[in-house]
């Protein structure tokens, strides 16, 4: 479940990197070159993590180092895709992409609610999950501010 809600949730992520694209090369916004890879920075950051929150489990379950990273990786190669279909059809699909991204949104909140915050404070180590999950909100928020 975890895997399908993140390799779901990356689709309308790449949709984001390509409308921004799409706005860029297509000159009819105010997107500079610079917004563009900064957003591709802040979501190429995010998807560590997200990467290691698929493969650390599967990895747990039993599952090779070798296949736990395949899954992983393989959870984001939908992104490329998806920001290539947006720019490719950027006049049908950049109207629908507020929809797709609280799609995406209400998902990934879903899982961490249901999934990885109720995990994460379980055990001996729990104030190490509680410290990294605000140090890595801390970050993705200073880099909003930063980046703009």
């Amino acid at each position: 479940m975890l895997t399908l809600a993140v390799a779901l949730h990356n689709i309308p992520e790449g949709m984001a990197v390509g409308a921004v694209y799409a706005g860029w090369l297509y000159g009819d916004s105010g997107i500079t070159l610079a917004g563009a890879l900064a957003l591709s920075l802040g979501i190429a950051i995010q998807n560590f993590p997200e990467g290691a929150i698929i493969s650390m489990p599967l990895k747990a379950e039993g599952f090779s180092k070798f296949r736990s990273f395949l899954y992983g990786a393989l959870s984001g190669a939908v992104e490329p895709l998806g920001a290539i279909l947006t720019i490719l059809l950027a006049g049908i699909l950049v109207p629908v992409l507020p929809y797709a991204l609280s799609f995406a949104a209400g998902a990934m909140i879903y899982v961490v609610v249901e999934e990885l915050i109720p995990e994460m404070s379980v055990g001996k180590h729990s104030n190490v999950g509680t410290i990294l999950f605000a140090v890595g909100f801390t970050l993705m928020m200073t880099l909003d501010v930063a980046l703009g």
